[in-house]
C-alpha cells in the first residue's frame, strides 16, 4: 500500500441534545485501518468541535486522497420538530468537492438505512452500508476500481444505476483507540465515553433499524482488550463512566460474564451503563454486573401492555418488566424505561394499561416517545405500505411517523402526570432536560439527576 496516502475522517453529526455523543464509529474505522497499515496518515474532523469554515481551511491547507464522512442520524426522531439532517450532510460533501480532489466515501448508521436515497442526493464516489472497516480498507489499498463488483456493502454508481452490493459477512472482532484530542471535549460536555462489547441484534422489533445497520448475527469483542482501553482512559484522562452502546447488552450473558469478571479483576472502578432487554435478565447476573461497575440500565420496554408488546414484536411480558424493575430496586441499580406511545396497534385500552401498570414500578424515570419513525426494511414499513399510509420508501428520507388513529396524542402528557410517576417526554420536554443538565457538573446518565 502507498504509505503516503492521506485520509480524512469526518464526523458529521451536530445533534447535541441532550448532550453530544462521541463519534465512536470513526474511531473504530481509524483503529482498524492503522492496525492494517500503521503508515497511513489519518486525520479526524468533528463538526461538534469545529465549523464549516474550519473545514474549508483544513482542506485548503492539506491535500487528502480520501475523505470519509460518517452520517450517524437522518433526523432528530422528534415527531413534532421533524428536523432532517440531509441538507447539512449535502453541504459538507459539496464543500469537500469544492475544496478537494479527494475520493469521497460516505457511511454510518444513517446512510446504511437509506443508501440509495442518500447516495443519489449527495453523490459521493462510494458509500458503505453496515460494518465499514474491511470494505473501507479494501478501497484504500486498491490501485484501481476493480473492487467494485466484489466488495460487500459497497454502494457505487454504474452509469445511471446505483449498485448496492449485499453484505454477507462481518469481521469477527475489532479493537478501539479513542481519538485523544476529542476525549476532554466529550467528557466535559456529556459526562461519559461510549464503547461497544458486541455488534448485531437478533430480535425482531417491528420498527427497529438495528438489524439493518449491524446485522442480526451477534459478534462479541475481546473483553480483555475492552478493559485495557478503559484502563488507559481512566488512568490518563480520569474517565470513570462509560456507556456500552451495544444494541442490547444482555444478549449473550455467558460472554457478558467474561466482560464483568475482567472488569472486577482489573479493579478499574469505572461506572457504566447499557441498553438492556427484559429477556435474559435475572438477579444473579445483575449482581455480577453491579459488582463490575454497572450503575444504570436503559430498558427498551416500549409498552407496559401485553397486547401492545405483542404488536411491537417484543418477546417479553408485563410481568417480566415489573419483576426486573423490582430486581433493580432491590440491588440499588438505577433504571429507566423507554416507551413508544401511539405506535402500531395502540388503542385507548392498551394505552391505559401502560399508564396503570407504570404505577407498579417505583424509583424510575419513563421516557415516552410519541409514534414510530418508519424506516425501510422493517415490518412497520410493510404495514404502512399495505395500509396506504405511504407508497414506497422514497417518501421516508424526510421523517414519516406511524401514529395510531385510535388514541388522542394531545392528552398523553396530562394522563402520564396522573400516574404520580416521573415521566419525561423528550418530544415535549427536551429543552427542560437540557437546561437542568447544563446547571450541573454531570458525570453519568442524564436521568439519574431527574428522578423524583
Amino acid at each position: 500500500m502507498d504509505s503516503q496516502k492521506n485520509i480524512l475522517f469526518i464526523s458529521a453529526n451536530i445533534y447535541c441534545e441532550p448532550y453530544p455523543v462521541y463519534p465512536l464509529g470513526v474511531s473504530y474505522l481509524k483503529t482498524y485501518l492503522l492496525q492494517k497499515d500503521p503508515s497511513l496518515n489519518i486525520s479526524v474532523f468533528d463538526f461538534n468541535c469545529a465549523s464549516i469554515d474550519d473545514f474549508v481551511s483544513l482542506l485548503q491547507k492539506k491535500t487528502f486522497d480520501y475523505i470519509c464522512a460518517s452520517f450517524r442520524n437522518i433526523d432528530d426522531t422528534n415527531i413534532y420538530a421533524q428536523n432532517s439532517f440531509i441538507g447539512w450532510y449535502k453541504k459538507i460533501i459539496t464543500t469537500a468537492r469544492d475544496n478537494s480532489n479527494a475520493t469521497i466515501i460516505i457511511g454510518g448508521a444513517g446512510f446504511s438505512i437509506f443508501p440509495q436515497e442518500i447516495f443519489n442526493d449527495i453523490l459521493p464516489d462510494y458509500g458503505i452500508i453496515g460494518e465499514g472497516e474491511e470494505t473501507l480498507y479494501r478501497i484504500i489499498e486498491s490501485k484501481d476500481r476493480s473492487f467494485e463488483k466484489e466488495l460487500e456493502g459497497l454502494v457505487y454508481k454504474n452509469g445511471r444505476e446505483i449498485i448496492i452490493n449485499p453484505r454477507k459477512s462481518n469481521i469477527p472482532s475489532i479493537e478501539l483507540q479513542f481519538e485523544e484530542n476529542l476525549i476532554d471535549f466529550y467528557w466535559k460536555k456529556s459526562g461519559m465515553l461510549n464503547i461497544q462489547t458486541k455488534r448485531g441484534c437478533p430480535y425482531n422489533c417491528i420498527y427497529c433499524s438495528y438489524p439493518i445497520i449491524d446485522g442480526r448475527k451477534v459478534r462479541t469483542f475481546d473483553p480483555e482488550r475492552i478493559v485495557s482501553v478503559l484502563s488507559y482512559v481512566k488512568e490518563k484522562y480520569g474517565i470513570d463512566y462509560v456507556f456500552f452502546t451495544d444494541s442490547i447488552f444482555n444478549i449473550n450473558n455467558e460472554y457478558n460474564t467474561q466482560v464483568a469478571n475482567y472488569l472486577i479483576k482489573s479493579n478499574l472502578k469505572v461506572r457504566w451503563g447499557a441498553y438492556f432487554s427484559h429477556n435474559s435478565f435475572d438477579r444473579e447476573h445483575l449482581e455480577l454486573f453491579k459488582a463490575a461497575g454497572l450503575t444504570h440500565i436503559e430498558f427498551g420496554t416500549d409498552s407496559i401492555s401485553d397486547t401492545q408488546l405483542k404488536n411491537y414484536r417484543k418477546s417479553f411480558t408485563v410481568d417480566q418488566i415489573i419483576r426486573n424493575s423490582q430486581i433493580c430496586n432491590d440491588l440499588g441499580v438505577y433504571f429507566a424505561h423507554f416507551l413508544i406511545l401511539g405506535g402500531y396497534g395502540e388503542t385507548e385500552t392498551t394505552l391505559e394499561e401502560t399508564f396503570k401498570n407504570s404505577q407498579l414500578i417505583d424509583n424510575t424515570v419513563f421516557f415516552p416517545y410519541v409514534g414510530m419513525r418508519i424506516y425501510p426494511g422493517t415490518e412497520l414499513f410493510d404495514k404502512a405500505v399495505s395500509e396506504g399510509r405511504i407508497k414506497d420508501r422514497s417518501e421516508l428520507l424526510n421523517p414519516v411517523y406511524y401514529i395510531s388513529e385510535n388514541i388522542a396524542t394531545d392528552t398523553l402528557k396530562e394522563r402520564a402526570a396522573l400516574t404520580g410517576k416521573r415521566w419525561i417526554f423528550p418530544d415535549f420536554d427536551n429543552s427542560d432536560v437540557v437546561n437542568r443538565l447544563r446547571q450541573r457538573n454531570r458525570k453519568g446518565p442524564l436521568w439519574e439527576y431527574l428522578r423524583q
